[in-house]
């Protein structure tokens, strides 16, 4: 049975201050294509580093700015070069160790959603790319956005349903203890969706629109029971 732990999956989610400005953003990034894995601006997530070309990525950025950014390959994970997604989501190191078997655990806070625009040639192992932030300005604010929790007593209930059957098990009286976006955004990292039902959620231009994506994808769900046709 596959186990889903909410707090080993997803750390405590947080809000920052410390880039107030679009402009404090760098235009090249090191990126990490992993499937079916997004998270958002203002929360974070756990990452166990252990291939050799992103060690050498994470020594980088621990040097220089302490970002990198996730994305999803389109194809084959294991591919030496997959096509990529072209959002991702900008994320800085807040947390590093180094474990006794060489693996590097490390805790990815987000800041802000970004746009690839080229691959850069690095010679390096690791990939880099040109990117810009047009169109995810609001990521980087504190406002938030106006969506009452009864709305999500549906969603909430459709996707326990979900949960329970593929054999994921979630600690839904934390999750419910936390605001309405953290729950949403939370929700949408976590589910057991596919890559491209995820990256509609990632890329939704503000929170309405993401809960309604949600609502879209938990009914095509419970109403083929529970066989993935990824909603278009």
């Amino acid at each position: 049975m596959q186990q889903y732990e909410h707090r080993s999956f997803i750390n405590n989610l947080l809000i920052f201050s410390y880039m107030s400005k679009i402009n404090d953003l760098p235009d090249t990034l090191a990126v990490f294509p992993l499937s079916n894995f997004i998270f958002f601006p203002k929360t974070s997530a756990p990452l166990n580093i252990f291939e050799p070309r992103y060690i050498q990525m994470i020594d980088e950025s621990i040097k220089s700015n302490r970002m990198i950014g996730m994305i999803q390959p389109k194809g084959m994970s294991n591919s030496k070069k997959p096509e990529l997604f072209k959002i991702g989501s900008l994320g800085k190191i807040s947390s590093f160790n180094e474990t006794d078997d060489g693996r590097y655990v490390v805790v990815l806070s987000g800041i802000t959603r970004f746009n690839i625009i080229e691959e850069l040639d690095n010679g390096k192992l690791f990939r880099e790319f040109k990117i810009d932030y047009k169109g995810f300005e609001n990521d980087i604010k504190n406002e938030r956005e106006n969506i009452n929790f009864s709305d999500l007593n549906l969603i909430l209930n459709n996707l326990k349903n979900i949960f329970d059957k593929q054999g994921y098990i979630v600690n839904w009286n934390e999750l419910e203890k936390q605001s309405i976006d953290q729950t949403i955004n939370t929700l949408s990292m976590a589910a057991p969706f596919s890559k491209e039902e995820k990256q509609m959620l990632l890329e939704a231009k503000d929170l309405e629109y993401r809960k309604n994506k949600l609502e879209q994808i938990i009914k095509l769900y419970t109403s083929d029971n529970f066989i993935n046709k990824t909603l278009q």
